[in-house]
């Protein structure tokens, strides 16, 4: 069994859900991008009280570059799409 806390595994769960294309779909970029998302944001609350934490920064640049390339690979597939998931993920671009 994992070591992901209970909590977070939930939290994963309904990220995946809303984010899902179909039934099962864990794999599709919209799935990818908002669970990477997710985690980015819960990073970022972590680094307002553990400023120094200088190891897990490495793992959020990590992810926001991983993010990043699937945005890039959707944007060149279909804007459209591109611009949905921008705008239900509340990213920045």
């Amino acid at each position: 069994m994992s070591q992901v806390a209970p909590h977070r595994r939930v939290a994963k769960t309904a990220v995946i859900k809303d984010s899902a294309t179909k039934a099962n779909d864990t794999g599709s970029p919209e799935v990818q991008i908002a669970v990477l998302t997710h985690r980015i944001n819960e990073l970022t609350e972590h680094f307002k009280t553990h400023k120094k934490d200088n190891h897990s920064r490495r793992g959020l640049l990590k992810m926001v570059s991983q993010r990043r390339q699937l945005l890039d690979y959707v944007k060149a597939k279909d804007n459209a799409r591109y611009q949905k998931i921008i705008e239900k993920n509340g990213i920045r671009r």
